[in-house]
């Protein structure tokens, strides 16, 4: 998203973490700014029950966890790294600095950020509104068109896990493997490999 050398220039840092390791928690301040250069981070939420929902899955070239940077307020969501990841991170200042040094990049955050708004009030209405096979076409697609899922022969490789699905959506995992095995039989979705191709 922001160039690297852009954001070395204001002085980011590299950071590495582990799979499942925790880079910031919910309630606490946000303070940096995050870019992923490898790897994937969640933001996540748990209920009383400790179920987790996921608000997000991030890719290279991603951000993540800006909106309280610009509030003074602390994050909603815990992150986690889904794999081994690097980071480029950078002090709150810094990156507030860099957006009104460079109102090209204040540009891209505007537009990223109008990008997830969308992305939450359509799952918001899938998930109070419409049925199990709805909700997932619906998260399938957009996670073509934003996270850029690779196109083979098969076509889009949804790069997703059956519990990621489940957290993304709202339902159960035993739900979600129902729902693929009925799109399947609907030619919605191939399943190959026990991939889910779009």
């Amino acid at each position: 998203m922001i160039e690297i050398e852009l954001l070395e220039k204001y002085d980011a840092v590299r950071k590495r973490y582990k799979k499942s390791e925790i880079i910031f928690e919910i309630d606490h301040l946000a303070t940096h700014y995050y870019q992923i250069t490898s790897g994937a981070v969640k933001m996540n939420n748990y209920n009383d029950e400790g179920r987790e929902f996921i608000q997000g899955i991030f890719y290279a070239n991603q951000s993540f966890g800006e909106p309280p940077l610009f509030l003074d307020r602390t994050y909603p969501a815990n992150a986690e790294a889904v794999e081994d990841s690097e980071l480029l991170c950078i002090s709150k200042n810094n990156f507030l600095k860099l957006i009104n040094e460079n109102p090209s990049v204040s540009i891209k955050i505007i537009e990223v950020l109008a990008q997830r708004l969308h992305y939450k009030s359509v799952m918001a209405a899938e998930i109070s509104t419409h049925d199990s096979e709805h909700r997932l076409l619906q998260l399938f697609d957009y996670s073509i068109s934003y996270l850029n899922f690779k196109k083979d022969e098969n076509g889009y490789a949804i790069d997703l896990t059956r519990q990621q699905i489940g957290d993304l959506t709202g339902l159960r995992v035993e739900t979600v493997i129902r729902t693929i095995k009925t799109l399947e039989k609907k030619g919605e979705l191939k399943i190959i490999n026990r991939k889910v191709y779009r």
